[in-house]
C-alpha cells in the first residue's frame, strides 16, 4: 500500500507519494481537473492501491469523487485539526502534500463526513435559497438607507408593501438615487418570485423528508426551516451524542473555566457558523438541557434512557401536553447558556419511536402543489 498527499490549489494539485517506510516514491504536480486526474491515476498504476488523502476546500469533492472512481482511496481531511497535528515553520504546498502523506501513513488523517449526492442536492437548494434572501435583504438596505440620506420619513411599517410602493413612486430625490431606488424595487420583485419558487419546492421535497417532520415539532421551525436544518444535519447517524450534534451546529454556549473564573458568553464560533446563521429565528427556543428537551425527547418520542429522569416521569405523568408541563415549572431554566432544541432531536431522530406518532402527517395536494397535513390512514 502507497499513501499520497494531496494539496490542491486553483491551478495545480501537488502531490506527494510514500511508501510504508515513509520513503518519497514520487513527487509531481497536476492540473486539477478531470483529464489532470485521468493522467496521475495512470501514471501510478504500476504502485497497485494508493490511499490518499486531500484538505478540506473548493474543489477537494471533486478531486475526491474522480479519483475515487479510477480506484482510489481518498479521504477529506479537516484543515484545521491538519494544522493542529503537524504544525509547520516552513510552509510550502510540497511541505503540505508530504504532510498528508505522513499522516495517511500513520493512519491520523482527521477525516471529515461526506454527504452523499442527495445530501449535497438537499443543501444547495437551501444555500441557494439563503443566497437569494441574502440579496433581497441587501436591495432592501440600500432603498431605506437612500431614504434616510435626504430625510424622507417612512410612514408605513412595510416599505415594500402597497402603500410603501405607492410612497416610493411619489419618492422625491435626484438622480441618480431615484432611478437606483426604482430599479432595486425591481430586482426585489423578482427576487420575491424566485424565492417563491425555491420555497415551494422545498415544501414539496420536504414531505417526504425523513426528519423534517420531526423538526417542525420544535416551536419557531416551520417547513422552509425544517428541511435546512434537515439537509445540514445530513445523516443523524453520525452524530455519537445529542451534544455533538449542537457542537455542529455552533449553537453551544461559550464557556471558559480556570479555576474559581467561569465566563459564559455568546454563541461558540465553529464549522457550524453556516448553520448558525440558518437558525437564528429558532434562537430564542433554546431550552434547558436537562429538562425541558429531556421533556421533549421522553414524551414524543419515548426515549428510554431517559425515562428514570424525574422531569420525564412528571411530564408523562401529565399527559404529554407540553404547555401544560412547561407551565408547572418543568421547562423553567435560567436564560443562560441554554442550548437549542436540536439537542433532544438529536436523540430522538436516531431512535425509532416506542410511542404512537402524530396522527397527521403532510400530505401534497395534486391540484395546486401545497403542502397540507391530513389524517394518517387507518392500520390495517
Amino acid at each position: 500500500m502507497f499513501y499520497a498527499g494531496l494539496d490542491l490549489s486553483r491551478k495545480r494539485l501537488d502531490v506527494c507519494v510514500v511508501d510504508r517506510d515513509g520513503a518519497v516514491v514520487a513527487e509531481t504536480a497536476v492540473a486539477p481537473d478531470a483529464d489532470g486526474l485521468v493522467g496521475l491515476a495512470a501514471r501510478l498504476v504500476p504502485l497497485g492501491g494508493v490511499h490518499a488523502a486531500i484538505e478540506s476546500m473548493t474543489g477537494a469533492r471533486f478531486v475526491h469523487d474522480r479519483l475515487e472512481e479510477l480506484g482510489w482511496e481518498v479521504e477529506i481531511a479537516d484543515a484545521q485539526k491538519v494544522k493542529g497535528l503537524a504544525p509547520l515553520a516552513c510552509k510550502t504546498d510540497r511541505i503540505d502534500a508530504w504532510v498528508l502523506a505522513e499522516l495517511g501513513r500513520r493512519e491520523l488523517v482527521p477525516a471529515i463526513w461526506l454527504p452523499d449526492p442527495r445530501v449535497r442536492a438537499e443543501r444547495e437548494r437551501a444555500r441557494w435559497r439563503l443566497h437569494l434572501v441574502r440579496h433581497r435583504v441587501a436591495l432592501k438596505n440600500r432603498v431605506h438607507s437612500t431614504l434616510m440620506a435626504f430625510g424622507k420619513p417612512c410612514p408605513v411599517s412595510d416599505l415594500f408593501g402597497e402603500r410603501g410602493r405607492e410612497l416610493l413612486e411619489r419618492l422625491e430625490v435626484p438622480d441618480p438615487w431615484r432611478s437606483d431606488v426604482l430599479a432595486a424595487v425591481a430586482l426585489i420583485d423578482e427576487l420575491e418570485r424566485e424565492i417563491t419558487e425555491v420555497e415551494r419546492e422545498l415544501q414539496r421535497l420536504g414531505a417526504d423528508h425523513p426528519y423534517v417532520s420531526l423538526l417542525t415539532t420544535v416551536p419557531g421551525i416551520a417547513w422552509v426551516l425544517g428541511y435546512t436544518i434537515a439537509a445540514e444535519i445530513g445523516s443523524i447517524e453520525r452524530f455519537p451524542s445529542p451534544k455533538k450534534l449542537c457542537g455542529y451546529t455552533g449553537l453551544c454556549p461559550r464557556v471558559y473555566q480556570s479555576g474559581e473564573l467561569d465566563r459564559r458568553g455568546s454563541l461558540a464560533k465553529g464549522p457550524g457558523a453556516l448553520r448558525r446563521r440558518r437558525k437564528k429565528r429558532c434562537r430564542h427556543n433554546r431550552c434547558a438541557r436537562s429538562r425541558w428537551c429531556t421533556f421533549v425527547g421522553a414524551t414524543h418520542f419515548g426515549s428510554a434512557a431517559q425515562s428514570a429522569n424525574p422531569h420525564v416521569e412528571r411530564a408523562r405523568a401529565s399527559g404529554g401536553n407540553a404547555r401544560a408541563t412547561k407551565a408547572r415549572g418543568v421547562g423553567s431554566a435560567s436564560r443562560r447558556g441554554r442550548p437549542s432544541p436540536l439537542f433532544a432531536l438529536a436523540s430522538t431522530l436516531r431512535r425509532p419511536p416506542t410511542v404512537p406518532p402524530c396522527p397527521y402527517v403532510p400530505r401534497v395536494c395534486p391540484g395546486h402543489g401545497r403542502v397540507h397535513r391530513a389524517p394518517c390512514p387507518p392500520p390495517p
